[in-house]
């Protein structure tokens, strides 16, 4: 079973509809006890940095995914849940994130040319830089759906897909257990399903 960790920020159910099409039985919860008899969670998240991670820590939700993530349990997070993954963003100031992915969140701003809109908002190919199990049943350059103005950087050794926008940004990372993908994979049809089945069928560790 795959528990949706509910803190308030994201596409919960869309994200649940689409494990259901896998045939993926999954909750949405923020309940600490169904969370850690999961097999593996998901992170989701959508708007600001600060605010997501305001609301993880004042419910006490990222403690628990970080002591999650440190027990072996896979863990994804989608979008601004992954860049939640990281140490710091610099999103509308300085915030500090769970720290289980080294590396900051930066504004894609300092790095694409200038005339690229902002919100990057759309279908881009997926460059696979390391082979990983998440890929089992994708290929290189297949297309996913895409909703920032931040990506990761610093995160070189644990990235293993990038996106062009312009520059090359970072689009999944993975280090271990841990796993981020900053596209919407429940947005990206038959490549986001077939991803999310890749995660679902991970019982300990993502390597």
């Amino acid at each position: 079973m795959t528990a949706i960790i509910d803190y308030g920020v994201g596409n919960l159910y869309s994200l649940k509809c689409s494990l259901e099409k896998i045939g993926e039985k999954s909750v949405v919860t923020a309940d600490e006890d169904v969370l850690r008899r999961a097999d593996r969670v998901i992170l989701p998240g959508v708007g600001a940095f600060g605010d997501a991670a305001d609301k993880l820590r004042k419910g006490k939700l990222g403690a628990l995914t970080v002591e999650l993530a440190r027990s072996g349990k896979p863990l994804l997070g989608i979008c601004l849940g992954m860049q939640l993954l990281f140490e710091r963003s610099r999103e509308y100031g300085e915030h500090e994130g769970l720290g289980l992915i080294s590396g900051a969140i930066e504004p894609i701003a300092d790095v694409i040319p200038a005339g690229y809109k902002i919100p990057h908002i759309g279908w881009n190919s997926l460059k696979i830089v390391k082979p990983h199990p998440l890929f089992r049943y994708i290929g290189d350059n297949d297309d996913v759906y895409f909703v920032h103005s931040y990506h990761a950087t610093g995160c070189e050794a644990d990235t293993i897909a990038t996106t062009g926008y312009g520059a090359e940004l970072t689009a999944a990372v993975a280090r271990g257990n841990v796993a981020g993908f900053q596209f919407h994979p429940e947005k990206s049809g038959k490549t986001g399903l077939a991803l999310l089945r890749a995660f679902c069928e991970t019982e300990e560790g993502l390597c």
